[in-house]
């Protein structure tokens, strides 16, 4: 902890390690504290979030309120809407869930109130990508569906982008598929049908995973315990050289 000659360090190195050291513990703790925030926000979006997806279900936001939704919001909100599915303009979206990997079938549904949101019925295997396979759960005429008000995931997944061109399709992007399938005045969210059954058992309606990783806590003790580390870092280095400084001093002293 001192130079190689045995000797303390001089009064400017110490005096720039004191500054680095509390910037470091004032920089570790700031970082604790936001964390400690985050927490706070994290857990009121999640007790949000319950309170959203058992309420009652409200008629889906309509045009003139459109510019008002939002993730925070209105996210994960129950909604209602009567209207007739558009089954021959249906999108697949690539989707993995706990039933396996297959598709999302996103259908326009075009409402009485004269506007059009996509509803993600529910999940297709492989096998049953086909309409014609499913030919039961095609619902024809007024319906009413109910499910959670979802905000579109533009441009695509993870290292997967949209092609629509090619009709590939890796995320729920309203605005692509809007504009792939020709539809008007369409909402700029989409509708995660609930868990009714559909005719004929597919689409599988009601698997919107609804999880929000909550390790803040964790995060700000780690922040903290670096905070407390440096601190004892910075001491240690500085009392040992005060200490051989001292020591020094002493020795000259009593040298002839």
């Amino acid at each position: 902890m001192t130079s190689g000659s045995g000797r303390s360090r001089p009064r400017w190195v110490l005096l720039l390690i004191g500054l680095l050291t509390l910037a470091g513990v004032a920089g570790l703790t700031a970082l604790g504290v936001w964390q400690l925030e985050r927490r706070v926000w994290k857990l009121a979006l999640i007790d949000r979030v319950e309170e959203r997806v058992h309420a009652a279900p409200v008629p889906a936001p309509s045009p003139a309120t459109w510019p008002a939704v939002s993730t925070e919001g209105d996210e994960y909100r129950r909604v209602q809407a009567r209207g007739t599915f558009l089954n021959d303009r249906e999108t697949l979206v690539q989707a993995v869930t706990n039933l396996g990997g297959g598709f999302w079938v996103l259908t326009p549904f075009r409402t009485t109130e004269g506007f059009t949101v996509l509803v993600n019925r529910g999940f297709v295997p492989p096998d049953k990508r086909d309409p014609a396979s499913r030919a039961e759960g095609q619902t024809a005429g007024e319906t009413t569906v109910t499910g959670l008000l979802r905000m579109t995931e533009p441009k695509g997944g993870f290292l997967r982008s949209n092609d629509p061109a090619g009709d590939r399709w890796y995320s729920r992007d309203v605005a692509a598929i809007a504009a792939a399938r020709g539809l008007s005045d369409t909402a700029p969210y989409f509708i995660d049908a609930d868990g009714t059954p559909n005719p004929g058992g597919f689409p599988v309606g009601g698997l919107t995973v609804i999880s929000f990783p909550n390790n803040h806590l964790q995060y700000a003790l780690t922040w903290f315990a670096l905070a407390i580390m440096t601190a004892g870092a910075g001491a240690f280095v500085l009392r040992h050289d005060l200490r051989q400084g001292k020591t020094q001093r002493s020795a000259q002293r009593q040298s002839p």
